[in-house]
């Protein structure tokens, strides 16, 4: 309803006089004395006087109060004695009661207009529009109306006055004579029903024609302002208020009818008091497709179609009526198209004017349905003729054969199918909240699954394409498993993890997956064997080649056959001895092999092992090798077995799908999500997609990464830009940075770290630069043809490479840096020992007996640094001498990147050649055979462990542009001084043992 026509909006006014005084005066800014000359002068004219208009409207209320006080006594009253027994007399009954409390609301109002109006006419006091009863009140005499014909025609449709005339009750029988005496003032039908039906609505509906009758008689008289304009409003709703009545009334006839005309079997299952009847076929033709319907019937709040002895209702709220419909199956050319959640037909109209009515009310009644009320009036203008909306919430049960049959869906819809957020849920337990598509899951959501056989659920949290599982997900299993990885067409299929979590047999796959099975290159870690194997796979099994590495440094390479060891292999123990040959699961030389031990002896024959017997071998033992082979010892495994670009084929080829997609936003998570390692982060991701960009220096959505991308064109521009995309877990090419560190680290980390593996290791992290140089150029020529530029010609493998390794490579490392390290420092583990037992034993000198020790020539000695103290000889001192290269060059390990490691050592370079400088008293270029011994007492003074790992780490992975310049000539030094003091500890070695041997 409207606001009370006199507080428009502000508080309502009260009962008493005085209050609604103040509301005028709050709304016209009048002083209560103006206020009441104002009304003094509101009934002063020609025809209509003050007291006339208070006599009027007093004569009218005590009259229609007399009229409800017989009513009550004659009809509602008695009726009221006697509650029926059988089931359709109480809910007409029940009916009856509710029908009742609306009338004495009404009646009690009436006495109370009633008796402010006679007051005021046995009072001197002025006479105001706010002292109108049915005005300042009129919200309230308008609900009250409203809902006692909405009660009162809800009785009319369930024939409920014929029920009623048949009370057998006492006081009916004794009231029937005086009533129809009462009656017959009002009607002259002969049927107490249709007397009934009159009686209780025609003098209430008569009631209403006299309160518009004289509030228009008052506003003919008012002058122009604001009180002419409140009883202006409030005539207009009683006008509205009395066609609501006669449609409502009319819909009711017309549903009872209706009720009358259908067999017992619709009427049960159709009939209820709120349902009316808005349109009959039978009255306006129109027929549905395919013969489908003898008879359409259009409720207010359901569509409903009869053929023969069933019929079909279809709820308005999902209801859509498309009229663009051309279906050659339509018998006629004016067709509307009907479209419900699970069927869809056509009704035909013989010409367009019966199909604008059809589509009209159609129209009219689904966007009342969805408003929850009906129009005031039902089809007048306040209807606003608008269309519903094709967007709506709503809950249903499927019911058809589909993949939704018999799951309840409660979302969000457009033209009949789910579209936008919602839940479905089936009976078994099953259910999926997220985001659907034209009927179908798509876009993020979380599907349970329940498991049969225990009270458990596998969780699926995912992304959705089309309604099948596709792109980046995790799910958590009932059997305390986890897969984190790729789907398509609901199977695990590319990149993923599974990883079981359970105290019985732990494990975890890295891997390739085909259709829901391990299928490709991957990588298993048996927690329980404390084994890891890195290969191939097929259907699930290790099929194929691939390396195993155990716990206690065992590593081997076998052909696998659906996880059985096939064929000879090789086998690496943890003394350097290497055999060759067929061996067992457990690790037992069997059959013919050949036996490298570590002190270059090679053990060849047949194998065998007898039960309390240990090894046993027949063959040949050739000892004329006593030098170590670092071939043997150093031996890498899986170079020719696996190729490095077959490696992790399913991450790139996510992201390759997502660059050709053309980026799309709503793809990015989809496609590369690994950035991402539990499901509360992955919801959280989804529901608030890029939430962390105000904490960044830079915006990562996707349009603003193709605009920034064509901007850095300059090196240093680019390798600032590149650092900040690849640091970021929002850009692309960091999330692809994410998953490659993932499968680097469940290959090498660990169990994994094995010195044999050291080149397939640094392989992967050489390609792995090379293809994100790959993919940023991918997103480069996508942002250039995106802004309609040509994207530039397509240079070399070897310059890309090369751009790779120089722009890429050190931005990437340190992700890689500390497994590969391990890897490094493992390899190079003897030639570290050697290297540190020298520094240990150089240590030992003073600093002018280490130069002389190193043939440091005399006058490049900077003695003017050895600062004696009391009692101090110089020949003691230690640790002064080229202090300022020492400490630079210890800065080495500070750093992971090979380009800040190179600088770090031509800086220490330059350190040493200012000391020198210093000492002689000029500028003093070193020549090579100056340089190595300075350099290594720098070097045995700045103490770097593992600095063999540091030197081939720096010369595998640097700028190949670097390579026969000063960085290459500095990095050939200081290997050489590192080699030098590995062979002065050899050396001392053999002459001790020579000197014991004698």
């Amino acid at each position: 309803m409207s606001p009370c026509p006199i507080s428009q909006g502000n508080a309502s006014c009260e009962s008493s006089s005085s209050k609604c005084r103040s509301c005028v005066r709050r709304e016209t800014g009048r002083t209560g004395m103006e206020v009441q000359e104002l009304g003094k002068q509101l009934w002063k004219c020609n025809d209509m006087c003050a007291a006339e208009a208070t006599a009027s409207l007093l004569q009218v209320e005590e009259n229609f109060s007399a009229c409800l006080a017989r009513m009550d006594a004659l009809i509602f009253k008695p009726l009221l004695q006697s509650e029926p027994s059988d089931q359709k007399g109480k809910e007409n009954f029940k009916l009856f009661l509710l029908l009742n409390d609306q009338f004495q609301a009404l009646w009690n109002l009436t006495e109370e207009n009633y008796r402010i109006v006679k007051q005021k006419c046995s009072t001197s006091e002025s006479f105001c529009i706010q002292d109108i009863y049915i005005v300042w009140k009129g919200d309230l005499f308008l609900s009250l109306y409203i809902q006692y014909f909405v009660t009162f025609a809800n009785y009319v449709v369930v024939h409920g006055f014929e029920h009623a005339t048949k009370s057998k009750s006492e006081a009916w029988k004794h009231h029937k004579t005086v009533l129809k005496q009462f009656l017959t003032d009002f009607t002259t039908e002969t049927s107490m029903s249709l007397a009934l039906y009159t009686v209780l609505h025609k003098p209430i509906r008569d009631h209403v024609e006299q309160y518009i009758l004289l509030l228009n008689k008052l506003n003919e008289v008012l002058q122009e302002g604001s009180e002419k304009d409140i009883v202006t409003s409030a005539v207009k709703e009683y006008v509205k208020l009395k066609s609501f009545i006669s449609q409502v009334l009319d819909e009711a006839c017309f549903t009872k009818t209706l009720w009358k005309s259908l067999g017992y079997k619709f009427t049960d299952m159709l009939c209820v008091p709120e349902r009316r009847l808005l349109e009959d076929s039978k009255n306006l033709p129109i027929s549905a497709s395919t013969n489908r319907s003898d008879r359409i019937l259009l409720f207010d709040d359901v569509l409903v179609l009869i053929q023969g002895n069933s019929f079909q209702s279809f709820d308005l709220k999902l209801v859509w009526v498309d009229e663009t419909c051309r279906e050659k199956s339509a018998p006629g050319p004016y067709g509307l198209r009907i479209i419900t959640p699970e069927e869809t037909f056509v009704l035909s109209a013989k010409d367009p004017q019966m199909k604008a009515v059809w589509q009209w009310k159609l129209n009219q009644a689904i966007r009342q349905a969805l408003n929850g009320k009906r129009d005031f009036p039902l089809w007048g203008k306040t209807g606003e003729g608008t269309e519903p909306s094709s967007c709506r919430f709503f809950t249903y049960v499927f019911r058809l054969e589909s993949k939704f049959k018999n799951a309840s869906y409660e979302g969000e819809w457009h033209w009949g199918k789910p579209h936008g957020k919602g839940t479905l849920k089936w009976r078994d337990g099953r259910n999926h909240v997220g985001d659907f598509k034209e009927g179908l899951e798509h876009g993020f959501g979380i599907c349970l699954v329940p498991r049969r056989s225990e009270d458990r659920y596998d969780c699926y949290k995912c992304h959705w394409y089309e309604g099948k599982m596709r792109g980046y997900g995790i799910c958590e299993y009932g059997n305390d498993m986890v897969y984190k990885g790729y789907f398509k067409d609901d199977v695990r299929q590319g990149f993923g993890i599974l990883e079981n979590f359970s105290a019985e047999h732990p494990f975890k796959y890295t891997g390739q997956w085909e259709n829901d099975k391990k299928n490709g290159y991957g990588v298993w870690e048996d927690k329980d064997r404390g084994e890891r194997y890195i290969g191939t796979w097929l259907d699930d099994h290790r099929h194929g080649q691939g390396i195993v590495v155990t716990q206690s440094g065992v590593c081997y390479q076998r052909t696998f056959h659906a996880d059985k060891m096939v064929g000879s292999g090789i086998l690496l123990l943890e003394d350097d001895s290497v055999y060759e040959g067929n061996f067992t699961q457990d690790l037992t030389f069997v059959g013919k092999g050949k036996l490298s031990f570590a002190n270059g002896f090679i053990l060849e024959g047949t194998f065998t092992n007898k039960s309390g017997q240990g090894l046993q071998t027949q063959g040949i033992l050739n000892t004329s090798n006593e030098q170590l082979d670092e071939r043997i010892t150093k031996a890498q495994l899986g170079l020719k077995e696996f190729p490095v670009e077959k490696r992790w084929k399913g991450i790139y080829d996510q992201f390759l799908e997502f660059i050709h997609s053309g980026c799309k936003e709503e793809m990015e998570e989809s496609f590369t999500g690994f950035h991402i390692q539990t499901s509360k982060e992955l919801r959280k991701s989804q529901e608030y997609l890029f939430c962390q960009r105000g904490t960044e220096d830079v915006s990562w959505k996707t349009e603003d990464i193709l605009e920034e991308l064509v901007q850095h064109h300059e090196l240093g521009s680019l390798q600032s830009y590149l650092e900040k995309a690849l640091k970021s877990s929002l850009h692309p090419l960091g999330k692809l940075l994410k998953a490659l560190t993932i499968a680097f680290q469940a290959t090498y980390s660990g169990i994994g770290a094995n010195r044999h593996l050291l080149t397939m290791a640094q392989e992967e992290v050489k390609y792995y630069a090379k293809k994100i140089w790959e993919f940023y150029q991918g997103l480069l020529h996508l942002a250039l043809e995106q802004k309609g530029q040509l994207p530039a010609k397509c240079v070399d493998g070897e310059v890309s490479d090369q751009k790779a390794y120089s722009v890429v490579l050190p931005l990437i490392l340190p992700c890689f840096y500390p497994e590969l390290f391990m890897l490094y420092m493992l390899y190079h583990e003897r030639e570290d020992d050697l290297y540190c037992q020298g520094i240990v034993d150089l240590s030992l000198f003073p600093d002018i007996k280490l130069l002389e020790f190193l043939d440091v020539q005399k006058h490049l000695w900077p003695l003017k640094d050895l600062t004696l103290t009391t009692n101090q000889r110089r020949s003691l001192i230690k640790d002064k001498c080229f202090l300022s290269a020492t400490e630079c060059l210890q800065k080495l390990i500070t750093t992971v990147d090979p380009r800040e490691k190179l600088l770090i050592l031509q800086k220490t370079y330059e350190e040493i050649e200012s000391t020198v400088s210093r000492v002689v008293e000029k500028d003093y270029k070193l020549p090579m055979d100056d340089l190595l011994p300075l350099l290594m007492y720098v070097v045995s003074r700045a103490k770097i462990q593992h600095l063999g790992a540091e030197i081939h780490l720096i010369r595998d992975l640097m700028d190949p542009t670097n390579q026969g310049g000063l960085y290459d000539f500095l990095l050939t030094a200081l290997e050489s001084c590192y080699e030098h003091i590995q062979r002065m500890r050899l050396h001392q070695r053999e002459n001790c043992h020579v000197t014991r041997t004698s």
